[in-house]
Parts: C-alpha cells; structure tokens; sequence
C-alpha cells in the first residue's frame, strides 16, 4: 500500500475555490437560492460585539451592554460566540456592507461615533 500525504485543509478549500472560480455558472434549475430552515433557530439582541481570532478563524462575540454611562461598572456578559473560518468571514463582511448599504440609501448615513450623534440641549433649542 502506497504512503498518502495530506495537504493542509487551506490549500484544498484554495484548490476549490479556484476550481468554482474557473466553472461557468450553472444554468438555472428552477431554485432561487439555497434552502434554509431556522426552525431550531434562536434568535437574540445584541448592542456590543468583539471580534478575535487566530491564523485559521475568527471570533465573534455578541452581548448586552447594559451600562448607559462611560463608567463599566459590570462586564458585558456575551450571549453568543460565532467561529468563522475566514471565506465564511469574507463572505459575511460582503453581505452586512450590502445591507448596510441598502439601509443607509433608504434611510440616510449611519454615523457610528456617539459624540457625533448625540447633540448638546443648547444647539437643539430646547431647554429641557
């Protein structure tokens, strides 16, 4: 029996990827996209994320930023924690830009930066 060496798993999803890159498209078979159940899903909010990661994947972690002020008083427990190898990463950053996008033509600019959003009472007029 003849020894087999395996290749690292990255080099073969880039053998893939490059050989999906070289195929024309499919031609259609009637399905407009890829069939989904979210009927074990679980849905929750988050207001606070942290991205980490190593060479081979990145994390994610989502929670709930309880605290209004600048003092943290109590650490932001996470609710859930989303491994992505980083296609899965690439392809996620492509799609929240598009739907950010969407939102932003919609509904105006996003402006990220409280200082910027939150307005002193004096410039608003009021004196409340």
């Amino acid at each position: 029996m003849a020894d087999s060496v395996e290749e690292p798993v990255a080099s073969e999803e880039n053998r893939q990827a490059e050989a999906d890159a070289a195929q024309p498209p499919a031609a259609p078979t009637g399905r407009t996209g890829i069939e989904v159940s979210d009927a074990k899903c679980v849905a929750s909010y988050a207001n606070f994320c942290r991205v980490t990661g190593t060479p081979e994947e990145l994390i994610v972690d989502f929670g709930l930023n309880k605290q209004v002020g600048p003092d943290v008083a109590d650490p932001i427990e996470i609710s859930q924690r989303l491994i992505v190898n980083f296609f899965t990463a690439k392809r996620l950053m492509a799609a929240l830009h598009m739907a950010v996008q969407r939102h932003e033509a919609a509904f105006g600019v996003l402006e990220t930066d409280v200082q910027k959003r939150v307005m002193p009472r004096a410039r608003r007029g009021g004196t409340n």
